[in-house]
């Protein structure tokens, strides 16, 4: 199902209302496995572009410019408005684009997302060649250690001990800081549903809270015994409640 067309690569499956899936920093189109499997028969398309997260110049390393690739790619695409699905730097990116195109928007998902609160970013960074604290870094990352396979390590670990990978992760870290969202959420009105692990300890609960006072038109949904990737460590859950919420506001 992997399509690539122009500079676009992406996942695509199904007919209807375009859901477009944000993935995040260390994160891969496969996390999203579980929205790709349920949504399509529910009468969703779902699309999941893979982010230049590594591949563009420094100078377009930061969350600006990859929410001017998501309207870029919206637009290669003929959509008129989507619904945004964002996980951790993906959320941030969706947020970010909602303050951006708000007419493009028909509702916004973030789940573990940073754009508030930035140890999400800063503090992970990393020792390089150091396997066993990129180990522990990503098993924090869940609630239940073991969903941090060996092959998401070794894909962490090749990351942060790639010097350019690690550059550019760093710009990204400087851009999550430099672009707060805190001022921006009280005027942005689009419908927001927050889907947030209990156990999260990368964005903690108080983040979801806050992102809910914030945000004008928003619902808190807690998964509970769930990490920072609740749509990987809790598939059915997040789905089901992202699909209630989804009838309730007619989306």
């Amino acid at each position: 199902m992997i399509k690539k067309e122009k500079k676009y690569t992406y996942f695509e499956a199904g007919e209807g209302t375009p859901i477009v899936v944000l993935h995040g920093l260390m994160g891969g189109l496969s996390n999203f496995d579980g929205v790709a499997d349920f949504f399509p028969s529910k009468g969703y398309k779902v699309i999941i572009p893979e982010l230049p997260i590594y591949t563009q110049s420094l100078l377009k390393t930061n969350v600006k410019a990859f929410a001017r690739y998501v309207k870029d790619f919206i637009t290669f695409k003929g959509y008129e408005r989507v619904i945004l699905v964002g996980n951790s730097l993906g959320g941030h990116i969706g947020l970010y684009f909602t303050k951006q195109y708000p007419e493009l928007v028909r509702g916004l998902v973030i789940t573990g997302s940073s754009g508030l609160y930035e140890s999400a970013m800063g503090e992970s960074y990393p020792k390089r060649g150091d396997y066993e604290y990129i180990r522990k870094k990503a098993e924090d990352v869940f609630y239940d250690p073991k969903i941090a396979t060996k092959e998401i390590i070794d894909e962490v670990f090749a990351t942060v001990n790639d010097r350019i990978k690690l550059l550019k992760t760093l710009t990204i870290a400087k851009s999550a800081i430099r672009h707060n969202m805190a001022k921006d959420l009280p005027k942005m009105h689009a419908p927001t549903c927050i889907i947030w692990g209990k156990q999260d300890k990368v964005t903690p609960p108080e983040v979801a809270d806050e992102f809910k006072k914030l945000l004008p038109n928003s619902s808190l949904y807690w998964i509970d015994k769930c990490g920072h990737a609740a749509m990987m460590e809790k598939p059915d859950q997040f789905n089901e409640l992202l699909y209630g919420w989804l009838t309730e506001k007619k989306l």
